[in-house]
């Protein structure tokens, strides 16, 4: 049996107390991504879907996932997603990228796509600073590792440039905000799965629609 190309899902979610206003759509949406990824594997049956997710707080980092098989992938709810305190942004992706990194160091065939999704700018780190991961960005963009950052209500494109993340979407934060955020999120990482059957370039351009996607609308 030829073996598959392996596919990293790294999710990093804010749980900070600010979420709590949109914390209902957040379960929604994030639950149809859950689906959308096991809808890929079918589609792209040469590929293997891993899921490592993490959601973050000043509380700490909660390791949901890592490196699941995307069959096995649990919804989230109330229970396991309660936003609170405050935004440690820097050591959440410190610590899911470092252990994702650490996992892979053995293996050569396979992407990774990191989606960091938050409401709110930085404000409690203690072990990773801004540089730090400006740094580890740089390093593993080099190594078919893709790093998207999706946010609201800060400026979104000035922090993922000073982390060295060239694919960014800002989002309204409403409902409507929410799922159209949620839609285009989908669609990329379909196209995304699309680009690696066909071995093209996807360190850049994650949220652009493809080509003839473009020359319809």
């Amino acid at each position: 049996m030829e073996k598959k190309h392996q596919v990293h899902n790294l999710i990093i979610l804010d749980e900070s107390g600010s979420m709590d206003s949109i914390k209902n759509v957040i379960i929604q949406g994030f639950n149809e991504l859950v689906q959308t990824i096991q809808g890929i594997e079918k589609q792209f049956p040469e590929q293997e879907h891993f899921i490592s997710f993490v959601s973050f707080n000043g509380l700490g980092q909660k390791l949901l996932h890592f490196v699941d098989p995307a069959g096995k992938l649990k919804q989230i709810n109330n229970k396991t997603y309660k936003p609170e305190a405050s935004t440690p942004l820097f050591d959440a992706m410190g610590f899911g990228i470092n252990k994702l990194r650490q996992f892979l160091q053995e293996q050569t065939d396979y992407n990774v796509l990191v989606t960091i999704l938050t409401d709110g700018e930085e404000n409690a780190s203690k072990e990773f600073s801004g540089n730090d991961i400006k740094k580890l960005v740089e390093e593993l963009k080099q190594n078919r590792w893709t790093f998207t950052y999706i946010g609201t209500d800060h400026d979104v494109e000035k922090i993922a440039q000073s982390l060295s993340i060239n694919n960014t979407m800002s989002f309204s934060k409403s409902e409507k905000g929410i799922k159209d955020m949620f839609r285009k999120e989908q669609s990329a990482r379909e196209n995304y799965s699309k680009k690696i059957r066909f071995c093209e370039d996807t360190s850049a351009n994650y949220f652009e629609p493809p080509q003839d996607d473009q020359e319809k609308s």
